[in-house]
């Protein structure tokens, strides 16, 4: 009987560390108090001729799931490239974040919705701070795709989101 015992309780913690260890990869907690600032340079600074950048559309983010402020800006370039410009960003850090255009609206009251629609992935979150530029796909139609979202796959939430508004 106490070998029956022991073989149990042996059992049981294996059960627990690989349950630990499922949970500690995929909700990763410690990212709740890590920061990853990033300060891409405007891509008029990049290399381009000052006056040749156009705004397009711009828009303010709204919390989600988590606390996200600060701005979003599409820029045409001279040679017709438009780029996605996140400026001071601040969002958590968290797994799989991406960025996200997404042709849904923006619910104020969540953003479960986003990846209902269609969507395209401008690619993985570069920080969780400061300034970033994307690249958008040529032949993007901006009055399908209205809304950015910095999207977390692994949990299919959005962190939080901005309405673009198109320039005139």
């Amino acid at each position: 009987m106490c070998r029956s015992k022991r073989r149990n309780a042996l059992w049981i913690t294996a059960a627990v560390v690989v349950v630990a260890a499922v949970a500690l990869y995929l909700f990763q907690p410690w990212k709740l108090f890590t920061t990853n600032r990033v300060d891409e340079a405007p891509p008029a600074a990049a290399g381009q001729q000052a006056g040749t950048v156009k705004q397009v559309a711009n828009g303010a983010f709204i919390s989600h799931e988590h606390e996200t402020s600060g701005s979003v800006e599409i820029q045409q370039l001279a040679d017709g490239k438009l780029t996605l410009r996140l400026t001071n960003l601040h969002t958590s850090d968290g797994p799989a974040l991406h960025v996200w255009l997404s042709d849904q609206p923006v619910n104020k009251n969540g953003g479960g919705n986003l990846d209902d629609g269609k969507h395209i992935d401008l690619g993985a979150l570069k920080g969780n701070e400061g300034n970033q530029n994307y690249a958008i796909p040529a032949g993007t139609d901006l009055n399908k795709f209205s809304t950015v979202t910095i999207w977390c796959e692994r949990f299919g939430v959005s962190f939080g989101a901005a309405e673009l508004k198109q320039r005139a």
